[in-house]
Parts: structure tokens; C-alpha cells; sequence
């Protein structure tokens, strides 16, 4: 089964092209260049639309109304409101609970994996965070990182365990960066009041990411630069940033895109009220109220996720911050892609990758979303 979309305004990584065509031979894309195109199985003329890869999370915790701690069905009703948001692959990102509760979302997560190949693996965020920075995690749900508390749940992700978000100040977190990494688990700093220095040895001992840049941790000064200043400084590791006009202003986003470029990812961090609008909601333990898609701990100002979904943090950003669109796309596709290893076949609309794509109008608005060869349901 071929799949000819042709008549497209292709942007990615590698920049745009109009014209162009994109053939999907099964689940992968076999060929892609200007002009009519070859035969196909299915032809779909796009009428010069833009088409761009799928988004891919690296961090979401629900949507439409439901969270991962739901299980696997919870799970899959989460990631389907995000894909018909054009969000193609994801983990699923887990928030700080008892090490037994973790040992068996983990492994629910790993069987899913196994089923759908759009979804990643799983993310944790925490339990090895920072008491004073744990923000919407339950404080009374944190713990140091031993080694064996490593190895379990290394061992019940089943080698689906993909990324992990700890503090680094933690007694023994240095060590567990170097234990995940080499169990091929993509190691984030985050929820932490590390300085600089403290950062920049996690990022020597083989951590790539940063969790939700500004959330969480100390901000960026001109004399103490903290956690955002050592991931500026170093072109190693990829930063995360929530563009949802709550988590950080745009003038600051802006800042961030300007200094790391090709080093930011767009996520999430998307909790249960992502496409379901306001009311009342759960993250993990936490009762969460959503007022004007701003997403709260019931009773304080404390942000409890986000409500974004990808395609809204891509109008972000070529509308509001202006940015150029071959940067907004690098940073939703090809970038979370490197921070996870996938590079090499999912990011880019390119032969021997993923046959992931989206459509999208001149507003920026989804028409359509393509996942491993097929059209997804709006």
C-alpha cells in the first residue's frame, strides 16, 4: 500500500520546498521530491498546504480528559486527543508516586509500547526531584536514588524506560546518571535547586536534557546563570521548553530560541484537561483546577502541567514570538527526536523515516494528521 501526498509546501529540519511530494510505502516514507510525483496506490493532492512531520512529546502526562496513572485505556484516550493535535509519537511521562505504583505504570507503558509504535516509552518526572522545587509532585512521594531503586525500575520498563527527570543534588544522583545512561535511559535535570557548576557535572556524567526550562529550578542570572545557564553552555543537551503563554513568558522563549538554536524542544506537558477544557482534574494525587486553560494545584498558584497541545506551541511561536518556521518545526520534530536517539528515523520528512506527517492550513491549524502510513481520525 502506497501513499502519494503531493501539492505540499514541505517544511522540516532540512527547510521548505513547495511543490513537493511525499510517498509513504507502508509505514515508512519511501521517496520525497518537487513536482507531479510517481503513481501511488492512493494519490492526496494537498492543494499547496504546508506538511511538516509529526510532533513528537517528550514529556505529556494526559489529555481528553484523562491521565496516565489511568492505565493502559487512560493512556490511549490521552494520546489520541494529542495525535489529533498532529502529536504523531510520545512517552508518557509519569509524575512522583510510590516506587510499586511506578514498577507497575512502568510496565503497563512497556506493553502498550509493544502494541502501538507511536508511543515511545515512558517518561519519569521524579521521584528523585527536589523537595523545594517539586512543584505539583507530592512531596511525601520523593526519594534519593539508590541504586536499587535504579535498577527496579529500569527493570520494569522492560527496556522501554526512555527518559528520566531527577535533581542532581540529591545524595547518589550523579551516580544514577551514569546508571540510567548506560541502561540507554535519556537522563533530564530538572525539579532542582542546583547552581551551574552542580548542573554542568550531571551533564558530564551523561545527562542531555533539561526539564521544562525556568520551571522548577533557579532562574537565569547574570551572576548565578543556574540550570538554564549550564544547558545554554553546553551544545550537548537539549532544553524543553512549555510555550503555552503561562510557563514562560514569550519574551524570555524568544531569548531561549535565540541562544540555543537547534537545542529546543518543544513539549507539553500536558495534563488531563488538554482538549477538555476547564474544571477540575487529577495529576497523580493531586486535586488540579483548570481556569481559562491555566492549570493549578486546587487552592494555590502553583501551574500543574499545561493544557497545551503541540500544534497550539507551534502558532506560539511563529505568531507570537515570530519565529521562523523552519526553527518552530525543527523544535517540535527533529530536535525531541535527537534528544531520545530517534534521529535517524522519525523527525523529518525524508526516505527511511517514519511515515509520520501533518497538514496544516494557512493559520497553522491541523487539517489533517498521517501516522505510520495512515490517516488519523480528526
Amino acid at each position: 500500500m502506497t501513499t502519494l501526498l503531493r501539492n505540499a509546501r514541505l517544511l522540516d529540519a532540512d527547510g521548505h520546498a513547495d511543490r513537493s511530494w511525499v510517498l509513504f510505502d507502508g509505514d515508512r516514507i519511501a521517496a520525497t521530491g518537487t513536482g507531479p510525483g510517481p503513481g501511488a496506490t492512493r494519490v492526496v493532492d494537498l492543494d499547496g498546504a504546508r506538511l511538516t512531520p509529526g510532533f513528537v512529546d517528550l514529556h505529556v502526562h494526559g489529555g481528553g480528559g484523562h491521565a496516565a496513572e489511568e492505565g493502559p485505556d487512560g493512556i490511549r484516550a490521552a494520546l489520541d486527543a494529542h495525535r489529533a493535535h498532529g502529536t504523531t509519537r510520545s512517552l508518557v511521562s509519569l509524575v512522583s508516586a510510590p516506587l510499586d505504583d511506578l514498577a507497575g505504570s512502568l510496565a503497563e507503558i512497556a506493553a502498550l509500547t509493544d502494541r502501538d509504535p507511536l508511543v515511545l516509552g515512558a517518561h519519569l518526572e521524579g521521584p528523585f526531584l527536589a523537595a523545594g522545587r517539586c512543584g505539583a509532585h507530592d512531596p511525601a512521594q520523593l526519594r534519593t536514588p539508590s541504586e536499587k531503586a535504579v535498577d527496579r525500575l529500569v527493570a520494569a520498563g522492560h527496556g522501554t524506560l526512555r527518559q528520566v527527570t531527577l535533581a542532581p543534588e540529591l545524595p547518589g544522583a550523579l551516580d544514577a546518571v551514569r546508571r540510567f545512561v548506560a541502561a540507554g535511559v535519556t537522563v533530564a535535570v530538572g525539579h532542582t535547586d542546583a547552581d551551574m557548576a552542580l548542573t554542568a557535572r550531571a551533564f558530564d556524567a551523561g545527562a542531555r536534557l533539561l526539564t521544562h526550562a525556568f520551571n522548577a529550578m533557579p532562574g537565569l542570572g547574570h551572576r548565578a546563570p543556574g540550570p538554564v545557564g549550564a544547558a545554554l553552555a553546553d551544545p550537548r543537551v537539549v532544553l524543553e521548553l512549555v510555550l503555552d503563554g503561562h510557563h514562560v513568558h514569550p519574551a524570555v522563549a524568544g531569548v531561549l530560541f535565540a541562544a540555543a538554536p537547534g537545542r529546543i524542544a518543544l513539549v507539553s506537558d500536558a495534563m488531563a484537561a488538554a482538549g477538555a477544557g476547564d474544571g477540575r482534574y487529577r495529576l497523580g494525587g493531586a486535586d488540579v483546577e483548570v481556569r481559562d486553560g491555566r492549570a493549578e494545584l486546587a487552592g494555590t498558584a502553583t501551574l500543574a502541567g499545561s493544557t497545551l497541545t503541540l500544534d497550539r506551541a507551534l502558532r506560539h511561536a511563529v505568531i507570537e514570538l515570530g519565529l521562523d518556521p523552519v526553527a518552530a518545526v525543527t523544535a517540535l520534530t527533529s530536535t525531541p527526536a535527537r534528544a531520545l536517539g530517534l534521529q535517524d528515523r522519525m523527525g523529518r520528512l525524508a526516505p527511511g523515516h517514519v511515515a509520520d506527517a501533518v497538514v496544516l492550513d494557512d493559520d497553522w491549524t491541523v487539517r489533517q494528521v498521517w501516522a505510520a502510513g495512515r490517516p488519523l481520525p480528526r
